[in-house]
């Protein structure tokens, strides 16, 4: 496996972003995404019982259409809270899409991501369709990875490169994700292209696992968002023999797909709203893998104890507090805590409750002036 820490297209994948006018100062806001033969999809979105007309529209799409070419994602908008106009406004960016490339409307994916109970402005939208279709490109990735940023202060890219049975697949992720992260999903927007030729039901499991042990262990501030995307397509134009069955090949795609969805999560963690402290938390000793994962989810969302490690003060009460509320099984006499260096940028909080053989890690910010100050301007 090798990892490249840059966006770089698979076969028969090209990209572009142009600016529409949804974002101020003629920045990127409108990204595609684009295949250039059919792909298989398999996605992953928010529990948010509230949830984005793109959202909605999607999982329909999955459940009619088998075939999918393109991402066309926007942010300064979320199109969320927009009752019956917002998917309508949805359907007409497929649409549009869809003509300006030849394609089946069913067979592109519309996400959008910014701020929540205003109306799309689709004619805006409508308007740089033509262009964004017209400069697609290998390099355009370069555009399209900055246009679906927000509140991120550095772009998410990641490539790995495979050998399956002497065909090099090449597996690229783009991602944005700052605020509002928690469980299920991070708050994010995650885009994944592979030129793998793979089932639909192994590609459904890989992602699966992936997200489960990566965008669903990150949290900065324990806000669920409502627009909460990853998408996989897969192409085939690699030319691997297809992966049918779990097998070796099954296994070194899933471990590609695992380690960039895990990285990208690390890169929301790091670039946290505000956040000074990048903060790995590991529960061991557990009766269970859920009840370690929710011990440790009961550190990382806790404020008190966020605000402490901004302050760099060594009050593990708020650890022990944190553990003892979530509702997991812990005994005085056997719970273990240690911290590293609250002076370092990175930092270590291992815990063990000393009942049980199993564990989980989850990954965490600090909390700041700053995230207030952000989120306190953010409309």
């Amino acid at each position: 496996m090798k990892i490249f820490k840059k966006a770089i297209l698979p076969i028969k994948f090209k990209a572009n972003a142009v600016a529409c006018g949804i974002k101020r100062k003629d920045r990127f806001d409108l990204a595609l995404f684009y295949s250039e033969v059919p792909a298989k999809a398999a996605a992953r979105f928010t529990s948010n019982k509230i949830q984005a007309a793109p959202l909605q529209l999607a999982k329909d799409n999955l459940r009619v259409n088998n075939i999918f070419q393109a991402i066309i994602a926007n942010s300064g908008n979320a199109n969320c809270f927009t009752g019956r106009i917002g998917l309508k406004d949805a359907q007409e960016t497929q649409l549009a899409l869809a003509n300006e490339l030849g394609i089946k409307k069913e067979a592109v994916f519309v996400s959008s991501t910014g701020v929540i109970g205003k109306r799309l402005p689709i004619d805006k939208i409508k308007a740089g369709i033509p262009g964004v279709v017209k400069g697609l490109s290998i390099s355009g990735i370069d555009k399209a990875k900055t246009a679906i940023m927000t509140t991120d202060t550095f772009t998410k890219e990641i490539t790995v490169k495979l050998n399956l049975g002497g065909k090099v697949v090449t597996i690229c992720a783009v991602a944005k994700g700052a605020g509002m992260i928690a469980p299920d999903m991070a708050t994010m927007l995650c885009y994944v292209l592979t030129d793998i030729a793979i089932s639909k039901k192994l590609l459904e499991q890989s992602l699966s696992v992936a997200v489960e042990n990566s965008f669903n262990r990150v949290t900065v501030d324990g806000c669920m968002s409502t627009n909460d995307t990853i998408i996989v397509l897969a192409n085939a134009a690699a030319g691997n023999k297809p992966v049918n069955a779990a097998g070796e090949d099954f296994k070194k795609f899933s471990s590609g797909l695992g380690l960039i969805c895990l990285e990208l999560a690390k890169m929301m963690v790091r670039d946290g709203e505000g956040a000074t402290k990048f903060i790995q938390i590991k529960v061991a000793g557990a009766k269970s893998i859920q009840e370690a994962k929710k011990a440790a989810l009961a550190i990382a969302n806790s404020n008190l104890f966020k605000c402490a490690v901004y302050g760099e003060n060594p009050n593990f009460g708020r650890i022990v507090a944190a553990v003892g509320a979530s509702g997991v099984e812990v005994k005085e006499e056997c719970f273990k805590v240690k911290v590293s260096d609250l002076k370092k940028k990175n930092i270590n909080v291992d815990v063990n409750l000393n009942i049980g053989r199993h564990e989980a890690v989850v990954y965490s910010s600090d909390l700041t002036p700053e995230y207030i100050r952000i989120n306190a301007e953010y409309n």
